[in-house]
């Protein structure tokens, strides 16, 4: 019979996978289930290597005989396996936003989906190995576990970003979430300009709204992340707001479609004509976009270029669901000759319709 330690290392391994392709479903999940789930995924692999301690004492002793190329193939795969899920742990940390909001390093979220893909693709590379050394008819195994290996690697790069983008709706009730405590704002008149792709996008009428597309439902009207995030600046503080508005053709409803113009635009510096926002009476400029790119969206580098923005403080909020601000920051102060530009601040597309208090504490601490 099966000894209980072997039997309880095949439990915690069964577990630990399960809970990693769970961990792949956020968009199902949730943000705080996938913190506590991903707790639950570290405290298996620490128990894993518990168990499995005397492979780690293997590796620096001596051995009268050499290990197999397979058994060598495996250690190696073993070791690289563990590396990644060290690197996972601290992107964890650095995307948290519940357990540990503190830790400021590793804080991408593409890292740290390519790097659950890692895990994912080598935990089956892992398993595979172990069913090869074993199997009788070697090439079936290595088939077998090739085949696994690809199915881990398209999970990761192609399963779970086409689920954010198609999967996750977001429902709000508009005066809860724009309405609450009043912040005054220091210095000159303040207009907030934001761009977002209600109002530049060519909807079908039977558009999802999803987190992913820049879109959401509020009391059962579709509306733009950005466009949230500007009223409740403006229930903060009391300030005019303006959208970035083109006048040209306007974006593809799918979002896919859409990125691949916003690309064709940035390749080609374009300027899509927008209406004229006019600027003159105001000192401080709110600006709120959504990175495309890595960049600002090319309508707002038209309204950068065609207004004069001399001696006058332009506040940067951008949104996006990777890996920060990029380098949009730069972008800004090279568009807007004459204008203080100040450090973005960077809001994570999940996080879009609950920022209000983060605003809040922005205004009356800037």
């Amino acid at each position: 019979m099966m000894d209980k330690k072997k039997k309880a290392g095949i439990i915690v391994d069964v577990l630990m996978f399960a809970l990693l392709l769970i961990q792949m479903l956020y968009v199902f999940t949730g943000n705080t289930a996938h913190e506590i789930l991903g707790i639950g995924f570290f405290a298996c692999v620490v128990i894993h290597i518990i168990i499995k301690r005397w492979w780690c004492a293997s590796l620096f002793k001596k051995r009268e005989s050499k290990r197999s190329k397979l058994r060598l193939t495996s250690d190696i795969i073993t070791v690289l396996l563990i590396c990644c899920i060290i690197a996972l742990m601290l992107s964890s940390m650095g995307v948290s936003r519940l357990i540990f909001p503190w830790f400021e390093y590793l804080g991408s979220a593409d890292l740290h989906r390519y790097l659950a893909t890692a895990v994912l693709s080598l935990a089956a590379l892992h398993g595979g190995m172990y069913f090869i050394i074993r199997a009788k008819k070697k090439k079936k195994a290595i088939t077998l576990t090739a085949l696994a290996v690809i199915a881990a690697a398209a999970v990761g790069l192609a399963l779970v970003p086409y689920m954010n983008r198609h999967f996750k709706k977001v429902d709000i009730s508009l005066s809860e979430k724009v309405s609450g405590d009043k912040a005054e704002w220091t210095g000159g008149r303040v207009l907030t300009v934001y761009f977002t792709r209600l109002g530049n996008t060519d909807f079908d009428d039977d558009v999802d709204a999803v987190s992913g597309a820049s879109l959401m439902i509020a009391d059962g009207e579709l509306m733009g992340n950005d466009q949230l995030l500007a009223l409740m600046m403006q229930d903060i503080t009391g300030c005019d707001i303006k959208p970035v508005t083109i006048t040209g053709k306007r974006y593809p409803s799918s979002y896919n479609d859409t990125i691949g113009v916003a690309m064709d635009e940035k390749r080609n510096n374009a300027r899509p004509a927008i209406e004229k926002i006019d600027i003159s009476g105001y000192d401080d400029i709110v600006l709120i976009y959504p990175l495309w790119w890595g960049d600002v969206p090319m309508p707002v580098a038209t309204f950068l270029e065609e207004n004069d923005f001399s001696g006058k403080h332009i506040y940067l909020i951008a949104t996006q669901g990777s890996s920060g601000f990029s380098s949009s920051t730069a972008t800004v102060k090279k568009l807007a000759s004459g204008a203080s530009v100040e450090e973005v601040m960077s809001i994570y597309c999940d996080d879009i319709p609950d920022s209000r208090q983060r605003l809040y504490e922005w205004v009356k601490n800037r």
